[in-house]
């Protein structure tokens, strides 16, 4: 049986193109600390969903969850980044790609993954899509949660806390399927403290865009990496406990199968 589900991974990459090779100001090893981890295999459910869609990419080069305006140096976060989410310059002094060359990544990397998005969409019969990621166990530095822990899950659908709209905004899916989503990854992982709606993340462009282009409910999925990792640090950084994740990937797939078939009520069927 395969479940109507979209899985987006647009963060599991960790490929640097020649373009940008030997610009960075960030080590081997620091680069790859501030992507998400494992990402591509704990997402993956193979056969048991309609699509999925991951990249090679890196997001040190191409972030595919922000939108495609501003460039830098405007929003240092943003598609290319120049600074990471604890304050560290991304390029070496003069290295920040120029605009050609931003043009040339954009579309070969962010423009493909978004029409890739609408394609699946169209092409298979998927009627709730989510956006996947992780996190890190606290808030870095220049995030809003800065030094603060972290919950084990946290998911997003652009709302409040309870999965509601705010106050002259929309939500990406109904309040009632990210609860009841929640309240199913309470019970595997024991408690409400461990599982939060839109705290620290509401979702990100993928989710927001997509869902006002088709119309399919998204909500965003972070996994903190704490559940897989040995360290977390971009200095200590050490391998994934792939183990855990083998164990994290069938526990999350269980969870968002049985949020599907249990909610007749929550879940049109129409």
């Amino acid at each position: 049986m395969k479940y109507p589900f979209l899985i987006s991974i647009p963060h599991g990459g960790v490929e640097i193109p020649a373009e940008v090779a030997g610009r960075f100001a960030l080590s081997e090893k620091e680069i790859s600390w501030y992507y998400d981890p494992a990402t591509r295999t704990l997402f993956d459910f193979g056969r048991s969903v309609e699509a999925t869609l991951d990249t090679k990419i890196s997001r040190m080069v191409i972030d595919l969850n922000r939108p495609p305006l501003p460039l830098p140096p405007k929003d240092p976060d943003g598609v290319i980044k120049t600074r990471t989410v604890d304050g560290r310059p991304v390029y070496l002094p003069g290295q920040l790609p120029d605009l050609p060359l931003i043009h040339r990544l954009m579309m070969r990397w962010y423009f493909p993954y978004h029409q890739h998005i609408d394609e699946l969409i169209d092409r298979y019969p998927v009627r709730i899509a989510f956006d996947c990621h992780s996190m890190l166990p606290y808030g870095s530095a220049e995030q809003n949660d800065a030094g603060k822990c972290r919950p084990l899950i946290c998911l997003g659908n652009y709302g409040d806390e309870n999965g509601r709209a705010k106050p002259g905004s929309l939500t990406t899916c109904p309040p009632d399927w990210i609860v009841h989503l929640a309240e199913s990854f309470r019970e595997e992982f024991c408690g409400t403290g461990e599982v939060a709606i839109n705290t620290p993340f509401s979702g990100g462009f993928i989710s927001n865009a997509h869902y006002w282009r088709k119309g399919i409910p998204w909500i965003q999925i972070e996994v903190n990496r704490a559940l897989y990792e040995r360290e977390n640090s971009p200095i200590s950084h050490s391998a994934v406990k792939e183990e855990h994740v083998t164990e994290l990937r069938s526990r999350i797939w269980q969870i968002l199968a049985r949020f599907w078939d249990a909610t007749p009520a929550v879940v049109p069927t129409e």
